[in-house]
């Protein structure tokens, strides 16, 4: 479910110039699942229910999810977004983001006596059990991910320094110092490519015949269901827009798996970032979201696209999706 939110911030001009001359009608592909996930879906209303019941302001610790306009209209309901606890008093709530924390964040809160409430997206806290599990049999964990990211970084919190290697690359794992037969294990950002991972999973299973992976694929049903849309509609396409933030791992990935197929991609926030020029000499356009994105600027950029352009709309659907993730308990009871 997308959840409706005011309107944050002003994105209805153009980025520039009138608009092209070109009035031929445009086929608009709107690729489907898109936006928002049920991960997504869960942390949104953790923040505002912890509002409800706490009452304004509520902290919380890093942008909830990476979209600008979502966390803009939390702002708007009593939100304050930071970068660390010592920056929350210690009788304030605070939630933390969907990426997921490391253990040491809670257990921090906890020492404060805070009230604090875990956002993490439930396919991310499987990944950090997986970890618990690997490690409980004295197997290295080899982590598949962007250095940086908040998921890695949570992620790699779980676990005492030393007992978790990141790579990113098939290069990485050549570079990696481990024997053949160690005892290995490797894990996996949710929010990569498919593709990706997978060259980089073949090359580990290559050079560590033995090495364990978990019993399902870590990458989350969203972000899977995201790029095969894409997969779909970007041989269709001249040039495919994807509505997300530049620090959304999903977004960057989708335009990634258009441009391997040859169409062009452009990452977007809002539609005052189209720049009408695009448009010339396309025929087919196709839109998408990343999973932070919610649909009501999807319908944003198609009202801008069909101010520039005759429109011909088309949704193509890939996969249904009805996945939902209960709340955590002390929201509910």
């Amino acid at each position: 479910m997308n959840a409706p939110f005011p309107n944050s911030d002003n994105g209805s001009s153009p980025a520039s110039g009138d608009g092209p001359a070109d009035q031929t009608p445009l086929t608009l592909l709107i690729a489907a699942p898109r936006g928002f996930c049920a991960g997504v879906d869960r942390a949104i209303e953790i923040v505002e229910k912890s509002i409800e019941r706490y009452g304004a302001p509520v902290y919380v610790r890093h942008e909830i999810v990476h979209n600008k306009y979502v966390v803009n209209s939390l702002k708007a309901q009593g939100a304050i977004f930071v970068e660390e606890l010592d920056e929350v008093p210690d009788d304030a709530p605070v939630v933390f983001s969907a990426h997921g924390v490391p253990k040491s964040v809670p257990a921090e809160a906890q020492r404060r006596n805070m009230i604090y409430v875990d956002a993490t997206c439930p396919l991310v806290s499987k990944v950090h059990r997986q970890a618990e599990r690997q490690l409980e049999k004295k197997r290295h964990i080899i982590f598949i991910g962007h250095e940086g990211h908040p998921e890695v970084i949570g992620t790699m919190g779980q676990v005492d320094e030393g007992q978790m290697t990141l790579v990113e690359t098939v290069e990485d794992v050549d570079k990696l110092p481990f024997e053949t037969d160690d005892e290995l294990a490797y894990l996996t950002q949710t929010t990569l490519s498919v593709d990706d991972t997978a060259e980089v999973i073949a090359a580990l299973e290559w050079r560590y015949p033995n090495i364990r992976g978990p019993k399902a694929e870590d990458i989350c049903y969203a972000t899977s269901n995201r790029q095969a849309a894409v997969k779909q509609i970007a041989k269709q396409c001249d040039l495919l827009l994807v509505i997300g933030a530049p620090n959304s791992s999903n977004s960057l990935r989708l335009v990634e798996v258009a441009e391997r197929l040859g169409t062009p991609g452009k990452l977007i926030q809002r539609s005052n970032e189209i720049d009408p020029a695009w448009l010339d000499g396309v025929n087919t356009l196709g839109v998408t979201a990343g999973a932070s994105a919610p649909e009501i600027l999807v319908r944003e950029v198609v009202a801008k696209i069909t101010e520039l352009r005759p429109v011909n709309e088309q949704t193509i659907t890939a996969a249904e999706e009805k996945m939902v993730f209960k709340l955590p308990r002390e929201l509910t009871e």
